[in-house]
């Protein structure tokens, strides 16, 4: 899932709002957010087995709702310019909306694994993006090496699934579209406000519509409290919907949305180990080296200029 946005003719993004950071910093964060995301589709596969899909994805974003909401009021941040807020409605339909609802939707006819590697696809879709939208201009061999990367994640996705398309593959190409719009989107803001005030608002934002919506699924969705169910809906609200958005934001910041994009290259491998460690799913041959092959496109997009 991709947060923030790069300067159009520098590497680089600065944030007005902060003092630049680190681009070594900057890097650690989005990491950090990487790793965070790699562990939504296993939470979002232990919700499921206590909330349907509808509630799931509700409740989760009007919990990190009130989360965000809170810190915006303890740090009296005053709300954003209206001219910032179809920017947040983009970053609120794509990242808090959108990908949470085809993703989860996705997850229950697919496994964690086959959907993580399809989702590998996020940092060339938001490269793509970024370029459209914001202008960046990666060099070749940047392209090269991503390309590559996106290679080598559907050449895993036709492998696992005996190259058929199913429902749940369309539900993540949507997700992938939505989700790099959003990303893209909230790093353009993060140009001119603390990223975690561009995840903030859009969560805040997106209140009047996932209230009501969360009431409704709750009342015809059945609910079953399990700790798996609890625990993974807490850790999509509190740690992919919000904490893991904060860090992911700063981090494209300080090194641009084509870099950081990268990192997430290594998010379906990490998806991979939950989904053995979590929840028990056996992966192939083909996992491994896959890793290899994609742990070999993040060094190269790394080291190569945009």
């Amino acid at each position: 899932m991709r947060v923030e946005s790069s300067a159009t003719a520098a590497p680089s993004i600065a944030v007005v709002a902060s003092a630049p950071e680190r681009p070594g910093f900057g890097a650690l964060q989005a990491a950090l957010g990487v790793v965070a995301f790699s562990l939504t589709f296993p939470a979002t596969a232990w919700g499921l087995e206590g909330f349907g899909p509808w509630s799931l994805v509700a409740v989760r974003s009007v919990l990190a709702a009130l989360i965000a909401g809170g810190c915006l009021l303890a740090l009296r941040v005053p709300p954003p310019a209206r001219r910032h807020r179809p920017g947040l409605a983009v970053v609120g339909a794509g990242v808090v909306l959108g990908f949470p609802l085809l993703t989860t939707l996705a997850l229950r006819t697919s496994t964690t694994a086959h959907a993580a590697v399809v989702v590998g696809l996020l940092p060339l879709t938001t490269a793509l993006f970024s370029a459209l939208r914001v202008g960046t201009r990666p060099s070749r061999t940047f392209w090269i090496a991503a390309l590559a990367g996106a290679a080598a994640v559907l050449a895993f996705t036709a492998q696992q699934s005996g190259g058929a398309l199913t429902t749940a593959d369309l539900y993540l190409f949507a997700a992938l579209l939505v989700c790099a719009a959003g990303y893209t989107e909230g790093g353009r803001l993060a140009r001119v406000m603390p990223g975690w005030q561009v995840i903030g608002w859009a969560l805040v934002l997106c209140l009047p519509l996932t209230v009501p919506v969360a009431a409704l699924a709750l009342a015809h969705e059945p609910v079953r409290l399990t700790a798996h169910s609890v625990t993974g809906l807490l850790w999509v609200a509190a740690g992919s919907q919000f904490a893991g958005l904060v860090v992911w934001y700063r981090g494209m910041a300080a090194i641009g949305i084509p870099k950081a994009s990268q990192l997430q290259l290594a998010q379906p491998l990490l998806t991979l180990v939950w989904s053995v460690l979590l929840l028990g799913e056996h992966l192939t041959v083909a996992a491994p080296l896959t890793a290899a092959a994609v742990l070999v496109c993040i060094a190269v997009t790394q080291r190569s200029r945009g």
